[in-house]
């Protein structure tokens, strides 16, 4: 198999199952031309996400990790009218993008931006005591992919459940000699998700037009 196989079966798929609109399209183009990374997740991952949510039946999104606000689009697409989806954003020049993407979207009523490093951003979240959250999308920076599954158990309930993206590193995350921290994190929280009595977990590999990937998916127990 090639990338380009690859590419090709996914265009099928994403074509078939999770066409863009232009909203969507919208939201990559000004991301691009904002200068952001081109590390959004494939539009058949988001439209995954998305039915993730609504099997979930979820009301109250949090995702780590926003980037121009794509795969917020995806998500916030699942929720009720009466729904939230909190979304954290390092960078303030990402946020923005965000802003205008979700607003575009009819989304920005539901959905909120917070700027600042995650870790302090979960932290400040936990302290207004919110609702808990009936799905967590994991997608920043991987070396603090520990600290944010922990913040995930104690901002959500039995039966949500905690996505973590990017977990294969290209297959370096069997590497227990790694020094890269983005493998280090991930093998970390990989290890939290086994042994904690309150998740049961899984991990899938992947491929398509993102190279080879993957994530992990857990569920928090009683």
């Amino acid at each position: 198999m090639t990338q380009q196989q690859w590419n090709s079966v996914d265009a099928y798929f994403t074509d078939l199952l999770a066409p863009a609109d232009e909203t969507l399209t919208a939201a990559l183009r000004d991301s691009d031309a904002a200068g952001l990374p081109q590390i959004n997740v494939a539009p058949n991952q988001g439209k995954l996400l998305q039915l993730l949510a609504q099997i979930q039946g979820a009301r109250r999104i949090l995702e780590i990790g926003t980037l121009g606000g794509y795969s917020t689009i995806w998500l916030a697409r699942a929720l009720p009218a009466d729904g939230h989806l909190i979304t954290l954003e390092f960078k303030p020049e990402h946020a923005e993008v965000a802003r205008g993407n979700l607003a575009r979207a009819g989304l920005d009523k539901i959905t909120e931006v917070r700027v600042g490093p995650a870790v302090d951003s979960l932290a400040a979240l936990a302290a207004e005591g919110p609702e808990p959250f009936d799905l967590v999308f994991i997608d920043a920076d991987k070396a603090n992919n520990p600290r944010y599954v922990e913040w995930s158990l104690k901002l959500t309930r039995p039966g949500s459940l905690i996505v973590l993206d990017n977990v294969v590193r290209s297959g370096a995350v069997t590497d227990p000699d790694s020094t890269d921290p983005s493998v280090q994190g991930t093998r970390a929280a990989l290890d939290i998700m086994a042994e904690h009595p309150k998740l049961s977990a899984t991990a899938l590999q992947t491929v398509g037009t993102k190279g080879y990937d993957g994530f992990a998916l857990a569920r928090v127990l009683d």
